[in-house]
């Protein structure tokens, strides 16, 4: 479906979809904000006479009390506060720092990562770092969960995540419940199948941690990758 057979002016949503949030104007962003306009002006046309109001300035707007937005024809009050809480989401976000991703330098600063979510777990689980260039995680996810001694990851799904997420490299990992750090034939055969499908995609396997309550082991340290 193209955009150019939507309704001018009244379908915002559709047009955020399809064509992304870059395509869409100040007054089709506040016009989704509040859902609909009055009996005479669409919702963009009821969000471009607010935006005209303060000049087209959010800052601006933002100063406006609930019951200044109420004096819009079609804004009552849950329209108003769903304009200002849409407002407030933008402010606090902008007084928040980006938080600092942590960067992979060791199997040990990998370790740190994921036992907490591997080391005390009664049945097999499989996860992942997604790195970028920089070896700082940008996603970390869990991809299957197995039973009392096995965990088998699909690995289409796993380099499917990793484009998702635009990652350049990845650092696999599972449990033992057991707490036997010795690799199995499918743990070596996997990290081999992993690390060959990398190579073809351009996304390096830089690690494989099998992690038991107290310990773990590094495919990378111990030679094996």
């Amino acid at each position: 479906m193209s955009i150019k057979f939507l309704a001018e002016d009244d379908r915002p949503r559709e047009k955020f979809l399809l064509k992304g949030k870059n395509s869409v104007s100040d007054s089709e962003l506040l016009a989704i904000i509040m859902g609909s306009g009055n009996r005479d002006e669409t919702a963009v046309e009821l969000a471009r006479k607010i935006l005209a109001s303060v000049d087209n300035n959010w800052h601006q707007l933002s100063l406006l009390t609930i019951k200044d937005l109420m004096k819009f024809k079609g804004v009552g009050e849950v329209k108003a506060i769903s304009i200002a809480t849409a407002l407030e989401i933008g402010r606090r976000r902008a007084a928040q720092e980006i938080p600092e991703k942590p960067q992979i330098s060791s199997s040990k600063d990998a370790y740190n990562l994921l036992k907490l979510h591997l080391a005390d777990l009664r049945t097999e689980e499989f996860w992942a770092l997604f790195l970028n260039q920089n070896n700082k995680v940008i996603h970390i996810s869990q991809l299957t969960q197995g039973g009392i001694n096995q965990s088998i990851v699909d690995i289409r799904i796993l380099f499917k995540t990793a484009l998702e997420h635009f990652a350049t490299a990845i650092i696999i990992s599972h449990n033992h419940p057991s707490g036997n750090l010795k690799p199995s034939e499918e743990d070596i055969n996997i990290t081999k199948q992993i690390k060959e499908a990398g190579n073809v995609m351009n996304i390096q396997l830089l690690d494989h941690l099998i992690i038991t309550q107290n310990a773990y082991i590094s495919f990378s340290d111990e030679g094996l990758l």
